[in-house]
């Protein structure tokens, strides 16, 4: 499947973008929110929650930045006036945090003074290393006049031990994912085996230091074992949620939605369908080779 992951990828830039379209549709909700609302309360009616987000990372200027927190801003209205079970995602790329941090600070802080006044949540959402540190800063920044904020961090990354033994000091909301960006040895875990042998340790640290956890993965091996230390560490099932993206591995969330877990799915839309999954494809081969495989499975 490695051949077929990478073959896939090369070939990305001949294929039509209708063809790319067919592939993504399964990991996106549609171009339009209301597309997504579409998503998210079909979801809802299955008891599965979601986070919304609004493709568009990594602008260029203050212009698209303002857009993309009226956008953010929009969401949380139209959760609230449709009565969703949802929550949002945001990347603080797409929010100016390469122009200026302080002004990205601002547009965070915009967006998360209209969740707060419906009783939402945000998710900050955690991007390539080069971003890794301002993120966090912006994160620690907001959390002192917020607490319906989240952050996002990578068990891949070799830093994050020592951010999350920092983070839980505070309790800290947490999605522990793997981490999807390629990076060097240098800074990152690069063997499956490491990085699942990190994110439970990760995961250990997070549950005893009593923070709430997003336990995000399509990982068997990893969902196993995030459920072997719910048991031995006795928590309750409001402690916690399991996090998966839109249309992979819809088998095992349902499984843990007849178990009784709480599962969010992760739920992209928008006009920038395009860059997103061309960009996820070419991250991450892998991904390219889910996306093959769904193309001959009939289970949404």
């Amino acid at each position: 499947m490695h051949f077929l992951n990478k073959l896939v990828v090369a070939t990305i830039p001949l294929v039509p973008r209708r063809i790319i379209r067919f592939f993504a549709g399964r990991y996106i909700a549609g171009e339009t929110l209301e597309d997504a609302i579409r998503c998210v309360r079909q979801l809802n009616s299955e008891g599965i929650c979601g986070t919304m987000d609004v493709l568009g990372e990594d602008i260029s200027t203050r212009a698209e930045a303002i857009a993309a927190k009226e956008q953010s801003i929009v969401v949380l209205h139209t959760i609230a006036k449709e009565k969703l079970d949802s929550n949002l995602s945001i990347k603080l790329t797409s929010l100016g945090l390469k122009i200026d941090k302080q002004f990205c600070v601002e547009n965070v802080r915009d967006i998360l003074k209209v969740a707060s006044r419906y009783g939402n949540f945000v998710r900050i959402d955690m991007e390539d290393s080069s971003c890794t540190s301002d993120t966090l800063d912006v994160f620690r920044t907001v959390r002192r006049e917020f607490n319906a904020v989240g952050i996002v961090v990578q068990a891949y990354l070799l830093r994050t031990e020592d951010d999350v033994r920092e983070l839980v000091k505070d309790r800290a909301n947490f999605r522990l994912c793997k981490g999807i960006y390629k990076e060097p040895k240098e800074i990152a875990y690069q063997s499956r085996e490491d990085v699942q042998r990190n994110y439970e340790r990760l995961l250990e640290q997070m549950l005893t230091g009593g923070s709430y956890v997003g336990i995000a993965t399509h990982d068997s091996v990893l969902v196993d074992a995030a459920l072997a230390l719910i048991k031995k560490h006795g928590l309750r099932k409001d402690l916690y949620e399991f996090q998966m993206l839109l249309g992979v591995r819809p088998e095992l969330r349902k499984k843990l939605v007849r178990d009784g877990r709480k599962v969010r799915l992760y739920i992209p839309y928008g006009e920038h369908w395009y860059g997103y999954s061309t960009r996820r494809f070419k991250e991450n081969p892998a991904i390219a080779g889910y996306v093959f495989k769904a193309l001959f499975t009939r289970n949404r």
